[in-house]
């Protein structure tokens, strides 16, 4: 699970991404009700919404091996912890973190 703090996540309320491996994941029904709105630089990852609500989902309909996922749309409680902060760079000032997970300016290195 990692938050992020760009702008775009904190417009839709999704700041908060559980990271799920595509096999494990399955959607069931309304499949065609999800739209998807185009990343542009410097973010590099599309996003999910449900076209009827407005929810977001993350990255739902992505094809990579792993992906991440609204946490706000999932139901019930999880058993993991935030392993990082991105995009702290564009953090409102009046948002405190208050864990002790890594932090990026931007996007995570892969390192």
């Amino acid at each position: 699970m990692g938050t992020c703090h760009c702008s775009r996540c904190r417009k839709v309320g999704a700041s908060t991404l559980v990271f799920v491996k595509s096999e494990t994941f399955q959607i069931v029904n309304g499949r065609d009700k999800i739209a998807t709105y185009k990343a542009e630089p410097p973010y590099k990852y599309d996003r999910c919404f449900c076209s009827v609500c407005g929810s977001a989902l993350g990255e739902v309909l992505s094809k990579s091996d792993s992906f991440p996922v609204s946490a706000n749309c999932i139901d019930g409680d999880m058993v993991v912890e935030n392993q990082f902060h991105e995009f702290v760079s564009e953090k409102p000032s009046w948002l405190k973190i208050g864990d002790t997970a890594k932090q990026f300016d931007e996007h995570p290195s892969e390192s």
